[in-house]
């Protein structure tokens, strides 16, 4: 965490055990491309700038290395990639460079990286995304501790990356997420088919009575394959014994007219012979 300045603080002898303290990591966490190779120029690219990669051997002036994104396996020039600690320390980025990664798609306010400079180890620049590309340079105290602003100090960098992520405390806004930790996300290379669900449409018209009444029934359904439970179905079957759905009387009317039949009086029968 941070620390105010004091006399005692800026006295202090160097710390062998603090002296270059970032720096000390058995193994980076990945490489990230700096440029496209080859250049687009010359054929399409077989690895793009911002690419994760996990190196897999250094071979003189080449790296073998494999795809966090697609899982190939290939070559690239050492001078097309950069070390990455903690997932937001680069190793030998420029300022330049270090603008280009941060306006790429998939970082947003906040984005953030902080450089090592490429001509002198132990000397940092934390670069931030925000409505512009923001840099701050890092100083490094005679006890080999941290700070942007004289207020504040930090014992390493990650204490100063915490502190800034909960609080802008004078930088531009706060720490959100490392460089490209959003853009780059491993692809599965055997994806799965996603599961099909099944669902039956259920029409309340079609439901019978005298099975959802009958206890028999319920004991031969298999519960996995009932459309409702059997609480359900009591309910249900309840509504039903006390509800009778009856047409409406006018289209009773209508279906008794359609079925009606006009019959001749015997007495009009009777008339029309005694007129002949």
């Amino acid at each position: 965490m941070g620390n105010m300045i004091t006399s005692q603080k800026a006295e202090g002898q160097p710390d062998s055990n603090q002296l270059d303290a970032p720096l000390k990591v058995s193994e980076y966490d990945n490489l990230v491309v700096l440029a496209d190779y080859p250049c687009r120029d010359i054929s399409e690219p077989i690895f793009t700038m911002g690419e994760r990669l996990r190196g897999l051997s250094e071979e003189g002036g080449w790296w073998k290395v494999c795809s966090l994104q697609r899982g190939t396996e290939n070559y690239i020039p050492s001078n097309h990639v950069a070390k990455v600690f903690h997932g937001w320390l680069f190793e030998g980025v420029v300022r330049q460079k270090a603008e280009e990664l941060l306006r790429l798609p998939g970082n947003a306010v906040g984005s953030f990286l902080i450089r090592e400079s490429p001509n002198q180890r132990g000397i940092y620049s934390l670069s931030v995304r925000h409505r512009a590309i923001k840099h701050y340079k890092i100083f490094r105290m005679a006890n080999s501790w941290y700070y942007i602003s004289p207020r504040l100090t930090f014992q390493c960098l990650e204490d100063m990356v915490n502190h800034y992520s909960e609080c802008s405390d004078g930088i531009c806004c706060v720490l959100s997420a490392p460089c490209l930790s959003l853009a780059n996300n491993v692809i599965n290379p055997n994806p799965q088919a996603p599961p099909v669900v099944m669902r039956r449409n259920f029409d309340w018209k079609k439901v019978n009575r005298t099975h959802l009444l009958n206890p028999t029934d319920v004991s031969t359904v298999d519960s996995r394959q009932s459309m409702v439970s059997f609480g359900v179905r009591n309910s249900i079957a309840d509504y039903l014994s006390i509800s009778e759905v009856k047409e409406p009387r006018s289209k009773v009317l209508r279906n008794k007219k359609s079925k009606s039949v006009y019959v001749i009086p015997d007495s009009s029968l009777q008339d029309t012979e005694d007129l002949n």
